[in-house]
């Protein structure tokens, strides 16, 4: 490994925490100026521009000729967003979950797994079916603001502080900034992640399933775990659904819309990584269903699962290397 690699990779590190920070900070003031909750915020404006790493990594991916890298990206991000930072998150503090929170976005988010399984169950992500996630994810943006805003006036809440045209720039200029910061530090992390699993020999499938799925999650991890420090709980859980949804909808929406005959999906992704995606999805419910707080202990058993995913994966490409 060169030192040019560990240079890129520590420097990426520093400015997808800094990044996290900035966004969070951004958000959270902009989410009670425009009385929209923090909640909303986290499934929203901070889960769309996490996940933006996401996106441009699985549009080049796919334009390059590379669906599997494109794919895994997708189903290896949402894994590790509910086992790998969910449970990082849990672990650093305790999470509330929201009513709305149970009762809406999640099994949203495990009925758009399901779907996405079965659309792509011949093995390919059509155009037509591609419009047709883009579509959800439009429609579920405004029910999920317009929502918010009527919560808010219904429950008699005092109206949100007035906010001058400066305040409310240098608010926008956080948020943009924080996002600057973590897709380039996103990108830097992925490209040296990369370079070291080329040279290992792993297939292009495992390599978006692992080192990329993880580069392209870190906004998500950093952002997660800041809001969760600072008490923007809401923002921290309502990241992890927010950013599934988008990962799925709009990210593979818009590579299969534009991929010449739509995504190819390997066989050994509809065998394994998306039933091991949607299972993920599913383990949400009963934790976030039966409590109003995802705690420690069951953060811990989150990253207990990532891990024996990885070490699976581990081992899956031991003994089927890829030649060079």
């Amino acid at each position: 490994m060169s030192g040019l690699t560990i240079f890129f990779f520590a420097a990426g590190l520093v400015l997808l925490i800094a990044g996290a920070e900035i966004l969070v900070r951004g958000a959270s003031r902009l989410a009670l100026a425009v009385g929209i909750s923090p909640l909303v915020v986290g499934l929203t404006v901070v889960a769309f521009g996490t996940s933006s790493p996401e996106l441009a990594v699985s549009v080049q991916s796919s334009l390059a000729g590379q669906a599997d890298v494109a794919l895994g990206n997708v189903v290896g991000s949402n894994i590790a967003n509910v086992l790998l930072i969910l449970g990082c998150s849990a672990l650093a503090a305790p999470l509330l979950v929201s009513r709305q929170l149970a009762r809406l976005d999640v099994p949203f988010m495990v009925g758009v797994s399901l779907l996405f399984w079965w659309l792509v169950g011949n093995g390919r992500l059509s155009q037509p079916e591609s419009l047709l996630l883009l579509l959800l994810v439009v429609g579920y943006t405004i029910f999920s603001v317009f929502k918010s805003r009527r919560e808010g006036q219904a429950d008699g809440n005092d109206p949100a502080p007035a906010l001058d045209g400066r305040q409310i720039g240098l608010n926008l200029l956080l948020v943009a900034g924080g996002l600057i910061l973590l897709v380039l530090g996103a990108d830097w992390l992925v490209d040296a992640a990369v370079t070291v699993a080329e040279h290992l020999g792993v297939s292009q499938l495992i390599i978006g399933l692992t080192i990329v799925a993880i580069g392209t999650s870190l906004p998500e991890l950093a952002t997660s775990i800041v809001a969760s420090l600072r008490g923007e709980r809401d923002i921290a859980v309502g990241n992890v659904v927010g950013s599934n949804l988008f990962n799925l909808l709009t990210v593979l929406g818009i590579t299969g819309l534009i991929t010449p005959g739509g995504l190819a999906v390997s066989e050994q992704a509809l065998r394994l990584d998306i039933p091991v995606m949607t299972a993920v999805a599913l383990l949400c419910l009963p934790i976030f269903l039966t409590k109003s707080n995802v705690s420690r202990w069951e953060g811990g058993f989150l990253l207990f699962c990532y891990a024996a995913y990885l070490g699976y994966l581990v081992l899956v490409a031991m003994q089927h290397p890829v030649l060079p």
